[in-house]
């Protein structure tokens, strides 16, 4: 699902250009259990309440990360640089044990997981949520059946903590899979799945259960378990609590919050908070620039080409990155981010920022400029006035020298959600830089809650700013990102999540491959290949890995700004 937009020293680098390792993943305010005290109430800011508690549904948000984080199992929990690796307080091993006739990945389930109900954990438990993900039943209203869909059965293997099971075709990312694990009273019906885990978690399995939500108030109230069989939970409470952003900085200071994400824009007023530090890290998630390839001029790779190179995209990440102590580097790979061991730069698939080349491309493509004056040639024209318009605010930029074809000018529309500061000046530096090779831009900032649904799903724009989260299992996770579309029964074209509407049969056969290839350095291989097509077919661009600025009063232990890891809630509390 999209991610709408709202120590950090580069590793040394092969000479292939790939990193032995990514670059420091998380900043936390690190302590030892033994200096965190017992009790107390933390207060986290969220944006929103969760829309749902099924992390498998579609309208599935941060908010529900954060509590199934907290409450419920995973076999396998992200490192500081996206590696998954097993969790033992509920599995003491997982391996594939066989592979001919078929797949067989095996569980050794730890004898003391149990639900707050009493009952073990077992083989009951995930032959459930497999049926319920599989994609063969319509009843359950589950937004994804990636992997699920490969399995061909579940079984108790030696005793009653084994659980094996079986793939009908080879599965690279089985450790994507049963992470979070629902127990089989939420799995084992369309109505529990559907409808009795949006707002409350009866049966939990973590350090953590869900006490209550308060709509009215905005909180959703995790307590610690009493049942839980691990580290104990430091905390009582953690409380979640709706905070506008802008409000952040001020409710840290009084001490009303202890924890919040905040915006760079308001990493001044965090440090200038009474009591607050701030932790800065690469975010598990990638600004990029989206190109609608569906129709207009941007139909034509050249134009898409033009557009691409026509961006700096070292000065675009310098701008936001450098101001947070940052490494300042473009991102370079649509699948494997920066923080991620294995991290390749495959831009050159696409070729360097170049204005003149930009331009050059942009004339084969039929679209030609007047003859340059003695000065100002690759001065930005004007930057008309800000008005409202029906679907929000629109800024026009006009080029000096303007690219016309047929006697028509060339004019995008670029699309920014309202909300976010950041990619408000983003997007202003992207059509200064699109201006200099003759592109008129029509910059329309809309309302975030309409920005997906209405304009970039349903491909009402020329250009888009937006993000993608990143993923330790990108042939899993990123295929409907990048797929080619293909035409639906009533003549649409389905897009899956591919928004810039341009895939390639090449693409799909590389991820497809990566998909079913068990060995992960061949895996790897064919994803970077991939990855390589995706430059050159020059419709999605990345920017820049995420920044994640989080501030928090001095006296929290083990939170901060996790970036890929998932985060050891039992651990969380306050310095003694």
């Amino acid at each position: 699902m999209a991610v709408a937009v709202g120590a950090t020293a580069l590793t040394a680098c092969s000479s292939s250009g790939t990193k032995a390792a990514g670059t420091a993943g998380t900043d936390v305010a690190a302590v030892s259990r033994a200096g965190v005290r017992d009790g107390g109430t933390l207060d986290w800011a969220v944006d929103a309440m969760p829309k749902t508690l099924n992390a498998y549904q579609s309208d599935a948000d941060a908010g529900t990360t954060t509590v199934t984080g907290a409450t419920l199992p995973a076999m396998f929990r992200l490192d500081a640089h996206g590696a998954p690796r097993l969790d033992t307080d509920y599995v003491t091993s997982a391996k594939v044990t066989a592979q001919d006739p078929r797949q067989v990945v095996t569980y050794d389930l730890n004898p003391k997981a149990k639900w707050s109900d009493g009952r073990a954990i077992g083989a009951d438990d995930f032959a459930a949520q497999w049926k319920a993900l599989g994609g063969k039943d319509s009843a359950f209203w589950s937004a994804r059946n990636a992997g699920y869909d490969r399995i061909s059965a579940i079984g108790r293997g030696a005793g009653a903590h084994q659980v094996k099971v079986t793939f009908a075709t080879p599965y690279a990312d089985w450790r994507s899979l049963f992470a979070p694990l629902y127990p089989k009273t939420v799995t084992g019906s369309a109505d529990a799945f559907n409808d009795g885990v949006r707002t409350s978690l009866p049966v939990s399995a973590g350090p953590f259960t869900v006490r209550a939500e308060d709509a009215d108030a905005g909180t959703v109230t995790l307590a610690r378990s009493d049942r839980w069989w691990g580290a104990r939970a430091k905390l009582d409470r953690i409380v979640l609590t709706t905070v506008a952003r802008d409000k952040r900085p001020a409710q840290l200071s009084a001490g009303k919050l202890d924890v919040a994400e905040i915006d760079p824009g308001e990493l001044s007023a965090a440090k200038r908070a009474k009591g607050v530090g701030v932790r800065t890290a690469p975010d598990a998630a990638y600004a990029q620039l989206a190109l609608n390839g569906s129709s207009g001029p941007l139909a034509d790779e050249k134009v898409r080409h033009a557009v691409a190179r026509a961006i700096d995209r070292k000065k675009i990440a310098a701008s936001v990155l450098e101001p947070l102590g940052l490494p300042a580097e473009p991102l370079g790979n649509h699948l494997v981010l920066p923080s991620q061991a294995g991290y390749a730069d495959h831009s050159s698939a696409l070729g360097s920022a170049d204005v003149e080349q930009a331009a050059a491309l942009l004339a084969d493509a039929g679209w030609q400029r007047p003859a340059a004056g003695r000065t100002g040639d690759q001065a930005a024209g004007p930057e008309g006035p800000t008005r409202t318009t029906a679907s929000g605010a629109l800024t026009v930029v006009e080029p000096a020298r303007a690219a016309t074809k047929n006697g028509k000018g060339l004019t995008m529309r670029f699309v920014l959600p309202a909300g976010s500061p950041t990619l408000d000046r983003v997007g202003g530096q992207i059509a200064r830089m699109l201006s200099q090779i003759g592109i008129r831009t029509e910059i329309s900032k809309v309302a975030d809650d309409s920005f997906f649904q209405d304009h970039v799903a349903s491909g009402d724009f020329d250009l888009a700013l937006y993000s993608w989260p990143g993923t330790a299992f990108p042939a899993t996770d990123d295929t409907p990102i990048f797929a080619k579309p293909v035409p639906a029964p009533d003549g649409s074209l389905a897009v899956a999540e591919n928004y810039t509407r341009v895939g390639t049969d090449q693409i799909d056969q590389l991820m497809a491959r990566a998909g079913s290839e068990l060995d992960a350095g061949q895996a790897r291989s064919l994803t970077n290949q991939a990855d390589e097509r995706i430059w050159a077919a020059a419709a999605s661009i990345p920017l820049y890995q995420r920044p994640e600025v989080v501030a928090l009063r001095t006296n929290v232990a083990n939170a901060g700004a996790f970036g890929f890891e998932t985060p050891a809630y039992q651990n969380i509390g306050f310095r003694k």
